[in-house]
């Protein structure tokens, strides 16, 4: 299969916000936005505990609703600012469907819609 066939997709992401980028169709299709996902993060609870266990599942949440707008992917190239990226390439290596997946992170600040679609498509042509 060559690169030219295989489903890529990029996010630009941060803790609380993620850009998906992919091709509307697989063979010839252009990259484009496919989605935007937010994590609100944790409303302010007193209890620590309970807060940390509440940023937890809200990022597992998060992490869901951005790998949701890509059902089936080869290849990924993942860019934002701190940790998240390597965060949720953690998450895809651990669900089964993303598993075989290659990924691929940079570190960037946050980009337009316009820029992110430009950079994912040099990326993988």
């Amino acid at each position: 299969m060559s690169d030219k066939n295989k489903k890529s997709f990029g996010v630009w992401m941060d803790s609380h916000n993620a850009i998906v980028v992919g091709k509307e169709n697989v063979d010839n299709g252009e990259f484009i936005v496919l989605g935007h996902v937010k994590n609100a993060g944790p409303d302010n609870n007193s209890n620590e505990k309970n807060s940390n266990n509440q940023e937890i599942s809200l990022t597992q949440k998060f992490f869901k609703e951005i790998a949701g707008k890509m059902p089936n992917i080869d290849q990924i190239h993942i860019t934002g600012t701190g940790q998240s990226q390597e965060q949720f390439i953690k998450f895809l290596a651990e669900s089964p469907q993303y598993k075989n997946a290659v990924s691929s992170e940079s570190t960037s600040n946050k980009m337009s819609d316009e820029n992110l679609t430009a950079y994912i498509t040099e990326y993988f042509n």
